[in-house]
């Protein structure tokens, strides 16, 4: 399938998990790719991947955290792609702790890359996606709709996530731009078995949902046509019984 042939798709945290997943998937239906991420190696072996169905892939190493880095970003990606048609948000990071004694340095960090990030990102690429009535896809997360105990912080980043999100959607819509938040549920990956860690639980990853269902959600919701928007998707683990 060529669905995307020759669109050009920014995609953050695309070095593992979800990212890793939904890249791959748009490679496969003919898109050119720009992978972002911190380790450059990883983001080489995923190039290595996507080239045997991507026209073309280039990879960035670029912390999302540093203004200076994503205004470098813009420029390369004006210079090696010209514009931007899909713009997927998936790096994300995550600390836990109840409010009374997590670390408000643990509440700025996560801000920073699940807040202000892709905030700032949107923001610098949308002169480069507007023309082309370009797609904005945020990952956000369960958590993202309903706090539990231990998880206020991280909720309250996706929270946030969810309120930029809205007002963008509301913001560039008469402008041919469609604006998606998914919100996973507990997805198999490095980030969760981490989290079952410190949770102290035994991390079975065939029992959550795979990276890969997330990313054939996305592609679903990006390959309709322009008549339909598809505006939030919430996804659970299915447990058989």
């Amino acid at each position: 399938m060529t669905v995307f042939k020759e669109q050009v798709a920014v995609v953050t945290g695309s070095s593992s998990g979800i990212g890793k997943a939904i890249a791959l998937q748009l490679a496969a239906q003919g898109a050119k790719l720009c992978l972002l991420g911190r380790n450059l190696d990883t983001l080489l072996a995923i190039a290595r991947s996507a080239l045997g169905t991507s026209p073309q892939v280039l990879s960035y190493q670029v912390d999302l955290s540093l203004d200076e880095d994503i205004q470098k970003l813009s420029r390369n990606l004006a210079e090696d792609f010209g514009h931007v048609d899909l713009l997927i948000h998936s790096a994300g990071v995550i600390s836990l702790g109840e409010v009374k004694t997590a670390r408000v340095e643990d509440f700025d960090w996560q801000y920073r890359t699940n807040v202000r990030a892709p905030y700032v990102l949107t923001q610098t690429l949308l002169p480069m996606l507007i023309p082309h009535q370009g797609q904005i896809v945020f990952i956000n997360s369960s958590a993202g709709l309903t706090a539990k105990a231990g998880l206020g912080q991280y909720a309250a980043t996706k929270h946030a996530l969810k309120a930029i999100a809205d007002s963008l959607r509301a913001e560039v819509n008469p402008l041919g731009v469609r604006v998606l938040s998914v919100f996973p549920g507990r997805t198999a990956s490095s980030m969760q078995a981490s989290i079952y860690e410190m949770e102290g639980k035994t991390y079975n990853p065939d029992r959550l949902l795979q990276p890969e269902d997330i990313a054939a959600t996305v592609i679903n919701a990006l390959s309709l046509p322009r008549t339909a928007e598809v505006t939030d998707i919430q996804v659970r683990p299915f447990l058989k019984s």
